[in-house]
């Protein structure tokens, strides 16, 4: 299979039904694929714990998570990325 890239890992969130208003995706693992930075700023946050807004993450990649060995997230609803964006 091919490694995961940051590309694959936006279009894939992209198009999934997050709709992220905002979405930043770094590869932090020296480009082989297997570490990802991600911010996602999405509607769909609103009103749900950490938990399940990071289980939607993974649902949304779906099968990608297997090549993927480490993810770290920040999931914010819309407001939320209001409040902190100037400080990203």
């Amino acid at each position: 299979t091919m490694p995961s890239s940051a590309e694959k890992v936006r279009e894939i969130l992209t198009s999934s039904a997050l709709r992220p208003d905002y979405l930043l995706v770094e590869d932090s693992s020296d480009g082989c694929g297997s570490k990802f930075d991600l911010i996602v700023v999405s509607a769909q946050f609103v009103g749900k714990a950490l938990l399940e807004r990071h289980r939607a993450v993974h649902e949304a990649l779906g099968s990608e998570m297997d090549e993927i060995h480490a993810v770290t997230m920040k999931t914010w609803t819309p407001e939320q990325y209001e409040a902190k964006k100037d400080s990203l």
